[in-house]
């Protein structure tokens, strides 16, 4: 165990240095920003904003460029007619779905969710914040599903969707956010098939990593789409992606796809509200980004920034943390995070201490429904933003915080 009066006399070291350091949220550097800069100069002319007799710089195509349809369809592995392409935040259209589900109900629904009582929204932990935060503002009760390397844990989810007021389920399938695990075909495979007793009970597949790899190569993931239609639950899911880390992550373009009932019945809600997206924005995408081979491709620049970042991180853990026994933590080959598991009753307050030294971290606690960590353990590193050097200061900071949290409690 470290000791404590070395720990503090290193502890206020680094808090003399007036450190500002920032691995709170998984941004982008500016290094991954610049990648993009290039589609900026794509459409100069009048010419270039039509494209097969659509104009993209007017009114009209309420779903899409269909060369952006084309674009995620050919992503995620479904059919353009399940496309729906929005604005810059996947966020907004996942919010939008939950609301619909509220103010109309969805296609299955007997009433909107808003005059049914006691309504219940799955959680898999440790898991994304917003997620979270969106079911919890309308109301639900959210039920924390504890993940494993291969998913959540099905046979808890199975039993508690004979529940009909459980009505949906929160998923980050591929590197997940924060733990950067990719579901395995067989947890796919169950949850396709979950036969949930509630009608409209909704699956929310927030497929946001999808071609995010920084080690290795690109993992191919089942189509969540087919496979429910194959199960006889066509209906049940709406997968969400965005070019959020890909391009610009204040001015990408994102989608939802769903059964073409599904976005025949949202097409008829939505109409209401928008007449389109950007669809200026959608056709410089697709006119840069081309497709699904290129796009894993322009990932491949990305991933020079972003690898030696994960490892900086992983080996000062090795080396600082490890020989303590007070923590394990995650070795994601994509995505965003870094996955920290203290002792329990460890990581509010190595929190505290990296703000006290300057260095923000994400809350501990967000990890779970109501920012609440039954083992005060989990904490989120997002090594992204920071340049390299910057972020070895703050994970020296960090690692010193924890080890001093721990000495502090004797552990």
């Amino acid at each position: 165990m470290a000791d404590y009066a070395e720990m503090k006399s290193r502890f206020d070291g680094l808090k003399a240095e007036g450190l500002k350091l920032n691995m709170m949220r998984g941004k982008p550097e500016t290094k991954q920003v610049a990648l993009s800069i290039p589609m900026l100069s794509l459409i100069t002319q009048r010419e270039d904003m039509v494209r097969n007799g659509v104009d993209a710089a007017n009114y009209g195509e309420l779903a899409g460029m269909p060369e952006a349809r084309r674009f995620f369809a050919d992503i995620l592995g479904c059919r353009e007619e399940q496309v729906f392409v929005g604005g810059n935040a996947s966020l907004t259209l996942m919010y939008d779905t939950v609301a619909k589900a509220f103010t109309h109900g969805l296609l299955h629904s007997s009433s909107p969710w808003a005059k049914q009582e006691g309504l219940k929204f799955l959680c898999p932990v440790p898991g994304y914040d917003r997620h979270f935060r969106i079911t919890e503002s309308f109301g639900f009760e959210l039920i924390s599903v504890p993940m494993d390397e291969i998913g959540p844990d099905m046979d808890m989810v199975e039993e508690l969707i004979k529940d009909p007021k459980v009505k949906g389920m929160w998923n980050v399938p591929k590197y997940s956010n924060p733990a950067g695990i990719i579901y395995s075909e067989e947890t796919v495979r169950r949850i396709a098939s979950m036969k949930p007793a509630a009608e409209d009970f909704l699956l929310m597949w927030d497929n946001a990593y999808c071609v995010h790899e920084f080690d290795g190569d690109y993992v191919e993931m089942p189509d969540i789409l087919s496979l429910c239609e194959k199960y006889g639950n066509a209906d049940m899911v709406f997968e969400f992606a965005s070019t959020s880390k890909v391009t610009f992550p204040g001015a990408g373009i994102s989608c939802f796809a769903c059964s073409e009932a599904n976005m025949a019945y949202m097409k008829k809600l939505l109409g209401v509200q928008m007449i389109s997206a950007d669809k200026m924005n959608q056709l410089r995408h697709v006119l840069f980004l081309k497709d699904k081979e290129n796009t894993i491709a322009h990932m491949k620049k990305h991933a020079v920034i972003m690898k030696p970042k994960f490892d900086m991180v992983c080996d000062m853990l090795d080396r600082e943390i490890a020989p303590e026994g007070i923590a394990t933590w995650t070795r994601p080959k994509g995505g965003y995070f870094v996955c920290v598991r203290t002792k329990p009753g460890l990581a509010k307050r190595t929190v505290e201490l990296c703000k006290e030294a300057g260095v923000a971290v994400t809350p501990a606690g967000a990890t779970h429904p109501y920012g609440i960590d039954p083992d005060d353990s989990v904490i989120r590193i997002a090594p992204s933003f920071p340049p390299i050097d910057e972020l070895e200061k703050a994970m020296e900071v960090f690692c010193v915080c924890l080890k001093l949290a721990a000495a502090e409690k004797n552990v």
